[in-house]
């Protein structure tokens, strides 16, 4: 993502290799038995919003299905999930669904759609690197066919519950690519050989390339490279062949949602330079997926706006996007919940806190979903229907 959420994604891939060392350490858990209840159904008039969930480092299968539950009564009838590879994969060619089977049942129980993110690579696939932060997201080349045939086992084991399938995370930051210099033309070669098992196993499936990271980063930077020279290399490397949609990421940061998008400018219109390269590519009919997006209100972070304006952002966003852009299928907030708070400006991102209390982001965003607005009386909240 930016620079600054660096530190967010850190803490995140600590909260992920202490879930790893704790599972090959501790026998799993006899189940729960939590009753998945009655089908649900999404009741809202936006199908735009969509939320980013973090359950795949949730321990508690109670705490996934509340979750959903109020991924559900928000009126976001659809999520983005991570689907960490190094849990379904242990050992080479050993595959183990749990987490992501329990995480789906639920949330095709709740009425939900899934769009599934991969990566995170088990020790087995890049020899010779410890557990460590750095070396999580690291994929040798000698690797990618490995990473592909897990994506489309993934593939054909979901077929009927998932439709969309992310391939790999910001692949334009250092640090997503395993603390290497990033690579469009290496990043095209596994999407390439991902789409290609996908498609073997539901040729139906939507394989979304991307989800590429703001930044300004210039070529020749050690951190990675702006989404925008990025996108264009992979072009240039062929990727129009092995993708359906485009996924990407654009944060607000302190700038209103109407503030005009430029190259130098980190803002949330900055996904229109991105449409261009790709109408510039002969692509305009692929859609456009963002699938992290919002505003934090931190009141100690430089780059927060305050909670008034994160929820007037927030709704103002939506109306942009749904007026403007008929190319984008889902506008995706992150993030509904962490797992734990983390005790610094990346709990400000989210919806709801660890211990489930709704924010006033929640309620505003559900109003809008639910068409619940009520712009004659702005002072007064409108009447909840549940």
């Amino acid at each position: 993502m930016i620079p600054t959420a660096k530190y967010r994604k850190r803490l995140l891939l600590l909260i992920a290799l202490l879930s790893i060392a704790v599972a090959l350490a501790w026998p799993r858990p006899a189940a729960e038995h939590v009753p998945l209840g009655e089908q649900q159904i999404v009741e809202t008039e936006k199908p735009l919003v969509c939320v980013h969930t973090l359950l795949e480092n949730e321990v508690q299968e109670t705490k996934i299905k509340r979750s959903l539950q109020l991924t559900r009564e928000l009126g976001a009838s659809t999520i983005v999930q991570f689907f960490p590879w190094a849990y379904a994969e242990p050992a080479q060619g050993q595959y183990d669904w749990f987490h992501a089977d329990r995480i789906i049942r639920h949330a095709r129980r709740q009425g939900l759609r899934i769009i599934a993110r991969l990566g995170l690579v088990p020790a087995w696939a890049r020899p010779n690197q410890a557990d460590t932060p750095t070396t999580l997201n690291f994929l040798p080349k000698d690797s990618f066919e490995d990473f592909a045939r897990y994506a489309g086992a993934f593939a054909e084991r979901y077929r009927d519950a998932i439709d969309a399938i992310i391939i790999w995370n910001e692949p334009n930051l250092s640090f997503e690519w395993g603390y290497r210099p990033v690579d469009p033309a290496a990043y095209v070669r596994l999407l390439r050989a991902s789409y290609q098992r996908i498609k073997a196993a539901n040729p139906d499936a939507q394989v979304l390339a991307g989800a590429l990271a703001p930044t300004l980063e210039p070529t020749g930077s050690t951190a990675g490279l702006n989404e925008i020279d990025f996108l264009t290399e992979m072009y240039r490397a062929g990727a129009a062949a092995y993708f359906d949609a485009l996924a990407i990421h654009t944060y607000g940061f302190r700038d209103p949602p109407a503030a005009e998008p430029a190259p130098e400018r980190l803002n949330f219109r900055r996904a229109e330079l991105l449409r261009e390269i790709m109408i510039a590519q002969g692509d305009a009919e692929k859609p456009v997926l963002i699938t992290e997006s919002g505003w934090n209100d931190h009141p100690r972070w430089a780059a927060a706006v305050r909670p008034s304006q994160r929820s007037a952002y927030t709704i103002q966003a939506f109306k942009y996007a749904e007026a403007n852009w008929l190319w984008l299928e889902n506008l995706c907030i992150w993030a509904l919940r962490y797992p734990a708070d983390l005790l610094s400006y990346p709990d400000n991102f989210t919806l709801i806190s660890a211990d489930f209390s709704k924010k006033p982001i929640y309620f505003a965003l559900q109003d809008y979903a639910r068409g619940w607005e009520r712009n004659e009386n702005p002072w007064l909240p409108p009447p909840r229907k549940s």
